[in-house]
């Protein structure tokens, strides 16, 4: 790959870490930076470009590191800077980008800025953050924080609330302040004079917040900030820049990757990842995957973005459940569902993201509540119970949807704590580490690792996976999701994915008749698709 392209992105595909589960070195049962390094041989045998570290910066760890108390200090639990400028430099050896994970909505209450803005109104910080005046027990407004509670804290020796979005361990930033702005931007600075290749930004739709008419995204001066933060640091390089926008559209996500730069090379929508849960209702609320609606929604960011956009490409991260547990099958027809599943996103044109450990099929866990770390867990079981919910009935949405379930620590070998630590591990190790490890599936041809190591492989070789256009097939089927990539130049491709633990007729299109299968999870693939079994065919251009 041409990292010297300046949109070398476009046919990447992206690794995440979330380093604190990765891998331990130091037997303190937390993951860290040489645990990572020692991985990246790994990493480059799979074939990926870049690698997203979730955050590493130093942190009271209340929202596992999402809460920043200083953004350019590694956390010593994670290990130096040296160890940073090191990884930077191996990944690099292996022609792997790292991709820094930004935080810039808000920072730790632990943050000297926040430390001195609640000293007094009078403090040059104190307009870092968002305040309102008012009496302890009438909030400003009604807003609720996404952790549960109010978005409003109450700081009695100022008289004032300070808004946070997220948790009160999470003050949010005042991003009307111009100084706010440049201490970002000169933070972004010195990353970038470390090497990075690039940044993923947490809740980015969220920088232009107006909390006084209760609009906590996509507020009126958001593209106004993006537009001058992309200007400041993100241009004068070929970096990969990737928002996290929960509230966005197709149309807004046209204007956030404008192919022009003039704002990020592309963002994660989560359209897709709402389709399970009750209408209108919390993630909690479950209901089972309507595959027609899954189809729809793919097909208009596909058809959405074309030519005036990019599309990321994603079905697990760490706030997500495993997929294979979520979409797929993840008992008897584990493999073929992952590879399936993989084979549905990664037919598809933008770039692909893979979590640390789906490449092996991982699945969601099952633990007691006290075994849980997650902040977003504690919060809901004890609200839930509160508002009338049966243990039983929070517990089974905690299973399904809980983000611990994809923070288990990476399973490397079927030895004690799956390979990721000597010591006690942060949160429990998946029991079925000693069937599901990277040892056994490296070395095994027909594991899930070695399927996703063909399909990069092919998307790296057939130019159709990022120029070919999209057209779904077969839009009303339940139990298929199909559809065709076709470029005039690049050939064409036909992908079907049976979501269905029964068999199913193949879609009949003449152009694909006969033609080469390039991929599928099933030796021997003709005739009727068996249980969850994915093809690719493709056709040479004319």
């Amino acid at each position: 790959m041409d990292k010297n392209r300046k949109d070398w992105w476009k046919e990447a595909v992206i690794y995440q870490i979330y380093p604190k589960s990765f891998q331990d070195t130091n037997g303190d049962g937390f993951g860290d930076l040489p645990g990572i390094i020692e991985h990246l041989d790994y990493l480059q045998n799979l074939g990926v470009d870049a690698i997203w570290l979730s955050p590493i910066y130093a942190s009271p760890q209340k929202d596992n590191g999402y809460d920043i108390s200083d953004y350019q200090a590694i956390d010593p639990r994670f290990g130096t800077m040296e160890d940073f400028e090191r990884l930077v430099s191996e990944a690099d050896k292996r022609g792997i980008s790292i991709i820094m994970d930004l935080v810039l909505n808000h920072t730790s209450d632990q943050h000297k800025w926040f430390q001195e803005a609640r000293k007094s109104k009078d403090n040059p910080y104190h307009d870092y953050y968002v305040w309102r005046d008012g009496e302890e027990g009438t909030p400003p407004n009604e807003m609720q924080a996404v952790f549960g509670g109010p978005a409003w804290t109450y700081v009695p020796e100022l008289g004032q609330y300070y808004f946070n979005i997220f948790s009160p361990y999470q003050p949010d930033l005042n991003w009307d302040n111009p100084k706010v702005r440049q201490e970002l931007y000169d933070m972004i600075r010195f990353w970038k004079d470390k090497g990075v290749g690039g940044f993923r930004l947490d809740v980015i739709d969220m920088v232009g917040k107006e909390p006084d008419k209760q609009i906590a995204s996509n507020g009126s001066r958001l593209h106004e900030y993006i537009q001058e933060l992309s200007s400041e640091v993100f241009q004068d390089g070929n970096l990969v820049t990737v928002g996290e926008t929960p509230g966005v559209t197709v149309e807004t996500a046209r204007k956030f990757s404008n192919p022009d730069g003039s704002e990020f090379s592309m963002v994660f929508q989560f359209e897709h990842m709402g389709i399970d849960q009750e209408d209108d209702k919390e993630k909690w609320d479950l209901k089972p995957l309507d595959l027609r609606e899954l189809k729809q929604i793919m097909a208009r960011w596909q058809e959405g973005l074309e030519g005036t956009g990019w599309n990321s490409l994603y079905l697990d991260n760490h706030d997500q459940p495993r997929i294979v547990s979520r979409w797929g099958n993840d008992g008897q027809y584990r493999t073929e569902s992952a590879k399936m599943l993989a084979t549905m996103l990664y037919g598809m044109k933008g770039t692909p993201y893979i979590y640390q450990g789906e490449e092996l099929g991982m699945t969601n866990i099952e633990l007691p509540i006290d075994q849980y770390d997650d902040l977003e867990i504690r919060n809901v079981y004890e609200e839930r119970l509160k508002s009338g919910y049966s243990e039983d009935q929070v517990m089974e949405s905690i299973y399904a949807k809980g983000r611990d379930n994809a923070r288990t620590p990476m399973q490397w070998t079927d030895g004690t704590n799956a390979g990721f630590t000597d010591g006690t591990p942060w949160l429990p190790v998946n029991p079925n580490y000693v069937e599901i490890n990277a040892e056994a599936e490296v070395a095994d041809p027909a594991s899930v690792y070695n399927y996703y190591k063909k399909l990069i492989a092919l998307r790296r070789e057939y130019k159709v996976f990022e120029t070919g256009t999209f057209r779904l097939v077969e839009p009303y089927s339940e139990e298929l999701f199909a559809y065709t990539r076709d470029s005039d130049k690049d050939g064409h491709l036909l992908v079907v994915c049976n979501f269905s633990d029964h068999h199913q007729d193949m879609p009949r299109i003449e152009l694909f008749e006969g033609q080469e299968v390039l991929i599928s999870n099933y030796e021997d693939p003709i005739g009727r698709l068996r249980p969850y079994e994915a093809r690719i065919v493709y056709v040479p251009a004319d």
